[in-house]
C-alpha cells in the first residue's frame, strides 16, 4: 500500500497495502485465505527462543528511518505485497535463482517500486547474530510493519508470529496485485479473494496516509517537464505521519491515487465503502482500531506453520541454495 511507484504504466501497478500501505487470488499450496488461516500463530511465539526479537527489529528500523523517512511506508508495503501473493511467506524477498526461483521483485507491481529490502537484510542479520535460525523472514515483515506504523504515530497491535518461509514464488499471482487504476469492484473482488471485506479494504488503503508515489500513477499525472518517476506525497498534509488525514483528503477529492478516490466516486461506493471512509475521517481512534484488526487479519493469510517451509538463513535465498 504505501508508496506506490510501479513500472511500466501499460502493465499498471499495485497498491499498497499502501506501504503501505497500499494486493491476488491464487494461494497455491498454502491453502485458503481468511481470518482462520492464521491458526498456529501466537504473539508469544518467540518469547523463549528469541525474546528480544521485537526490540532488535525496532532498533534497525529506527536507525534506517533517520537516513530515509520513507522506510516505514516502504516496509509495510512489502508486507502487503507479500501476503497478497500465496500468503504471508516471504516469497517477495527472494531474488532470482533461475531456473528454480523467478523473483516477484521484477513484476510490474514491484519493479523499481518495492523497496526496503536492504533494511530487511539488516534486520535478518541482527536477528541471526542474536538468535540463529529462529526468526523467519515472513515474521520480520509482520513485525516491521507494526513497528513502522507505531514509529510514525499510528496504532500498536499484538503481532501473531510463527510464520515460516516459503521456498517458491508465484509470478502469476504477483502479476495480479491490485492496481492504482482498478475500479472499486475490482479492488473488492481482489480483497474478497484474500478473505478481506469492505472495512478491511478501506482500513488497509489507509496505509496511504504516509509514503510517496510516482507522479505517473496519480490522478493529476505529472506536471509539464516533470519526470514520470518524480515522487509525490500520498498525504500532502502529514506525509510521514500515520494518522486519519488521508480520509479527509478523500472527502475533498484530493487523493492522489485513482484507486483511493474510487472508494467515494465509484458508482457502487455509496452502498459499500463511502460510509466507512466518512466514519474513519470522523474518528482517528476508530480508524486505528480497525486498521490494527485488518493488519492482523491480512497477516493471517495462509501462513506456513509447523514443519511447512523453512526458516531462511538469508531472506533472499532458500536454504538449499548457496549464497
Amino acid at each position: 500500500m504505501a508508496a506506490y511507484s510501479c513500472f511500466p504504466l501499460a502493465a499498471r501497478c499495485s497498491l499498497l497495502l499502501t506501504a503501505a500501505l497500499v494486493l491476488a487470488p491464487s494461494l497455491g499450496a498454502h491453502g485458503h485465505a481468511g481470518a482462520d488461516a492464521g491458526a498456529g500463530l501466537s504473539s508469544s511465539f518467540y518469547d523463549d527462543s528469541c525474546p528480544g526479537a521485537g526490540d532488535i527489529v525496532r532498533r534497525v528500523i529506527q536507525k534506517a528511518r533517520v537516513a530515509d523517512a520513507r522506510i516505514p511506508a516502504s516496509l509495510i508495503r512489502l508486507h502487503f505485497h507479500d501476503c497478497f501473493v500465496q500468503g504471508c511467506d516471504g516469497s517477495l524477498l527472494l531474488d532470482n535463482d533461475l531456473p528454480a526461483i523467478m523473483t516477484e521483485k521484477e513484476v510490474p507491481a514491484n519493479d523499481r517500486s518495492a523497496r526496503g529490502f536492504k533494511v530487511v537484510d539488516d534486520i535478518k542479520r541482527a536477528l541471526e547474530n542474536a538468535c540463529p535460525g529462529i526468526v523467519s523472514c515472513a515474521d520480520i515483515l509482520a513485525l516491521a510493519s507494526e513497528i513502522s506504523v507505531e514509529l510514525a504515530g499510528g496504532p500498536r497491535w499484538s503481532v501473531p508470529l510463527g510464520r515460516r518461509d516459503g521456498t517458491t514464488t508465484n509470478i502469476e499471482s504477483a502479476n495480479n496485485l491490485p492496481s492504482p487504476f482498478d475500479s472499486l469492484e475490482m479492488l473488492q473482488e481482489k480483497f474478497k479473494n484474500m478473505g478481506l471485506d469492505d472495512t478491511d479494504l478501506v482500513a488497509l488503503q489507509g496505509a496511504h496516509t504516509f509514503g510517496r508515489a510516482q507522479c505517473q500513477f496519480t490522478q493529476r499525472n505529472c506536471s509539464a517537464g516533470q519526470d514520470e518517476e518524480t515522487l509525490v506525497n500520498l498525504d500532502t498534509v502529514t506525509p510521514d505521519v500515520f494518522d486519519n488525514k488521508y480520509y479527509g483528503n478523500l472527502l475533498r477529492g484530493r487523493a492522489p491515487l485513482p484507486s483511493d478516490q474510487v472508494m467515494l466516486s465509484d458508482p457502487v461506493a455509496a452502498a459499500t465503502t463511502a460510509r466507512i471512509v466518512r466514519r474513519f475521517s470522523g474518528s482517528q481512534k476508530h480508524f486505528f482500531k480497525n486498521f490494527a484488526a485488518s493488519m492482523v487479519k491480512m497477516g493471517n493469510i495462509s501462513p506456513l506453520t509447523g514443519k511447512a517451509g523453512e526458516i531462511r538463513n538469508n531472506c533472499r535465498r532458500v536454504n538449499r541454495k548457496p549464497y
